[in-house]
């Protein structure tokens, strides 16, 4: 499937002075400046009927014309994987995704992904980078996740997670019970003899998780965490750290891993409990179109929930 995009305008001698690949970017915000300068190279954008080159610099009064044609990559298949769609307009997309669900295909899940289900949903993601997935939840992790588009939106809300302003509230039910909240400020980088694990490290990233007690649950708390960067499994690695390993969270030591006094029904649940209890609960960002906030979040899951039920009964 291919998607044309055509384009004519004079430009304004207002942009007088500055280079062609910068003013296009301004005239089309739609579109990346990678993208822009794709089209210069290879001649589908073209000055006064010439090519021309990135760094042409204008002088004002020129025309530029547009004319692409731009084919679907096909490295990945659509495939009808049920989504669970919180919110939509045509600019985002919001779903919740379920324990389970890899994000992104690699090297043990080439199929049977959200990005897989996302080109099967809309057949324009196709054109977008990851089918405009901006972000990651580890596969059994549950919960909120916002997905562009358009590319204007992917650029817009892939700046908003650089510059920290997008807001994630997980909650997660660990082993013990902090006496408070806090904030976690260690690096986190790859394990060094570990390949599948991450690690609190010298040779790591900068790493900032602020966490506060929500609820106690005998020997268990049920947390909320909030991410202040978003290194690869920052919150399991960060409490582990802090000797409050997420329950299920075989990766990061709550293998074997139970807080004393629970019941052997507790134990059972925790026990056939086969995933981290993570779920990233809300999301607020800036819509990449109107600028209004968007605050949105999910229900728990239902092993989730019963999970937390179980441990009440203390």
């Amino acid at each position: 499937m291919t998607k044309t995009i055509t384009f004519s305008k004079k430009i304004d001698s207002t942009y007088s002075g500055l280079r062609l690949d910068s003013v296009i970017a301004k005239l089309c915000p739609e579109f990346s400046r990678n993208h822009i300068k794709n089209w210069i190279l290879d001649g589908s954008l073209v000055l006064d009927g010439k090519e021309t080159k990135p760094r042409k610099i204008i002088q004002g009064g020129e025309l530029v014309e547009i004319n692409v044609q731009e084919e679907i990559p096909d490295q990945f298949q659509p495939q009808n994987i049920n989504l669970s769609i919180i919110w939509e307009d045509e600019s985002v997309l919001v779903v919740n995704k379920p324990p389970g669900l890899v994000v992104h295909p690699g090297a043990g899940n080439k199929s049977g992904t959200l990005l897989n289900a996302l080109l099967y949903y809309e057949k324009d993601l196709g054109y977008l980078p990851r089918a405009g997935i901006v972000h990651r939840l580890d596969k059994d992790t549950s919960g909120i996740m916002v997905v562009a588009k358009t590319e204007r939106a992917y650029l817009n809300l892939v700046n908003q997670l650089k510059d920290r302003t997008v807001k994630r509230e997980y909650w997660a039910i660990v082993v013990g019970v902090p006496i408070s909240g806090g904030i976690i400020e260690e690096p986190v980088g790859r394990h060094p003899k570990l390949r599948k694990k991450q690690a609190v490290t010298l040779s790591g990233k900068p790493a900032i998780t602020e966490y506060r007690v929500h609820k106690k649950l005998g020997g268990y708390t049920l947390l909320k965490a909030y991410l202040r960067t978003g290194r690869t499994h920052q919150i399991r690695v960060h409490l582990a750290f802090k000797n409050f390993p997420i329950v299920g969270d075989n990766l990061y030591g709550a293998r074997k891993r139970l807080a004393s006094g629970t019941t052997e029904k507790q134990r059972s649940v925790i026990e056939s409990f086969n995933r981290q209890a993570l779920h990233a609960k809300s999301l607020s960002f800036k819509h990449p179109v109107s600028n209004t906030i968007i605050n949105l979040e999910t229900e728990l899951p239902k092993d989730f929930k019963y999970l937390i039920q179980c441990l009440e009964e203390n």
